[in-house]
């Protein structure tokens, strides 16, 4: 490795940061920028809900605090974001136009809540929860003892609304075909969804969502219709239906791209100065002769150390950390390795 590589690293989740990590860690000489749209440096986005456990302090949740990366000669550039990466030329660009040079880049913008079509003309009545403050503003929004309304409820709302249920808040969970996402369980959703119910979740299904609108005074905040006329009451909506990678940014870089970036199992694009990590990429698995995804804490982090690795010399294969599989634990509750992490 040339003395002064730079190393690019876009994204500042669980695969950026253990990259970062493994970067300064096998390339001490090397220069590691790291890039966010977010202002806040690294925190855990599993540790949202603790929000309604007390947490006011967005310091209380970092992985690492701010000096960490004065520490580790990181340069990081927040509330940033990138428009466009030349890998031709080795360069990316930022919305302000600055311009700058890289030998190596690996993406790890991870994913961010996929809104089906159809609830696209409601956006401005629902919430989401993918950022610090988008979680203090849902905490602000709820009364005592209010209620969540969700949509779908993929693996990360259902952990939300673990945590809303235990804090004495309620939920009512409208079931869509990206309930229990990224888990497929069609023949057996319903044990499933009788396990949510054990735990206080109210379950919403048949009747087809017709409309989210705001709810008359004196009454809760959202009010949705349905179908056969029925309602039901909020105060605040929240859809979970999953993620859809965040690549926007890439679709000049001469990378090829599906519904996320395209890596080989070492998890490099078709672009030799270029590798991606986390939810972002699509990985191609030999034994299913396709690209898919592959999603949870221990392999998001799992990928972030594979792509640094190879990005400094090694030619390792990401191998996927556990099963993926949905499970009802011995006292009928369910779990889920989406949920695992160290």
């Amino acid at each position: 490795m040339a003395k002064g590589t730079h190393h690019v690293i876009i994204g500042i989740g669980i695969a950026g940061n253990r990259a970062a990590e493994i970067l300064r860690e096998r390339d001490p000489d090397c220069r590691i920028t790291m890039i966010t749209m977010s202002r806040l440096p690294f925190y855990n986005r599993y540790d949202l809900p603790k929000v309604f456990r007390g947490v006011r302090d967005w310091r209380e949740i970092l992985v690492d605090p701010p000096a960490h990366y004065d520490k580790s000669h990181i340069t990081l550039r927040r509330d940033s974001r990138v428009t466009n990466v030349d890998g031709q030329r080795g360069t990316l660009t930022f919305a302000h136009n600055e311009e700058i040079g890289f030998d190596r880049v690996v993406v790890c913008t991870g994913g961010s809540g996929y809104l089906p079509e159809d609830l696209t003309d409601y956006r401005h009545l629902m919430n989401g929860f993918g950022t610090f403050e988008a979680a203090m503003t849902v905490h602000d929004l709820l009364p005592e003892g209010g209620r969540v309304v969700m949509l779908g409820g993929d693996m990360i709302g259902l952990d939300l609304a673990r945590t809303l249920r235990e804090t004495g808040y309620r939920v009512s969970l409208v079931v869509n075909d990206y309930t229990f996402w990224p888990h497929r369980v069609a023949a057996q959703r319903g044990k499933y969804l009788e396990a949510l119910e054990r735990l206080g979740i109210e379950v919403h299904q048949g009747a087809k969502l017709e409309s989210v609108k705001e709810g008359p005074k004196g009454m809760p905040a959202r009010c949705l219709v349905f179908e056969d006329g029925s309602e039901l009451f909020g105060d605040v909506v929240m859809p979970f239906c999953g993620l859809v990678p965040s690549v926007e940014f890439m679709l000049g870089s001469g990378v090829d791209i599906e519904r996320g970036l395209l890596v080989n199992p070492q998890l490099r694009t078709t672009n030799e100065r270029i590798w991606a990590a986390g939810d972002v990429c699509q990985i191609w698995s030999a034994e299913e002769n396709a690209y898919r995804f592959y999603y949870g804490w221990n392999n998001v982090r799992a990928m972030g150390e594979v792509a640094a690795r190879n990005m400094t010399g090694e030619d390792e294969p990401f191998v996927s950390i556990g099963d993926e599989e949905l499970y009802l634990d011995k006292s009928g509750h369910i779990d889920s390795p989406f949920w695992q992490h160290d």
